[in-house]
């Protein structure tokens, strides 16, 4: 006595189609991803917090060299405020928090904040 072998269940409508060798054949669909919003930490001039101190913030939150972090911290100086780095949201709240941290612990006014970049 033979038995009939089993017939697989019936698939509902919704699943992909499969081929003759009972590969599933599913649909590939491009997405297209928006790179996050960008946002610039921007450091603000007083007359109270010692040039030295500037620079010593952007080498160690803003990963500058000694050159750079001078020529940001005249830029600040002058113009009264100057751009230390463009992050994404998360990393540049991190970057003003470590400032005004720093900042409150050294005893100075020095004030930092995230601005969304303009495309």
């Amino acid at each position: 006595m033979a038995s009939n072998p089993p017939t697989p269940p019936a698939k509902p409508a919704h699943w992909p189609a499969t081929d003759d060798g009972g590969a599933v054949l599913l649909e590939r669909r491009t997405q297209r991803v928006k790179p996050p919003q960008l946002y610039q930490v921007v450091m603000l001039n007083d007359d109270y917090t010692p040039m030295e101190f500037v620079v010593y913030v952007i080498q160690q939150f803003f990963n500058r060299d000694m050159e750079t972090a001078t020529h940001i911290m005249l830029k600040i100086h002058l113009d009264g405020r100057g751009v230390c780095g463009v992050y994404t949201k998360d990393v540049a709240a991190t970057k003003v928090d470590q400032v005004m941290d720093a900042a409150g612990k050294a005893g100075h006014p020095l004030q930092c904040v995230s601005e969304p970049v303009e495309s």
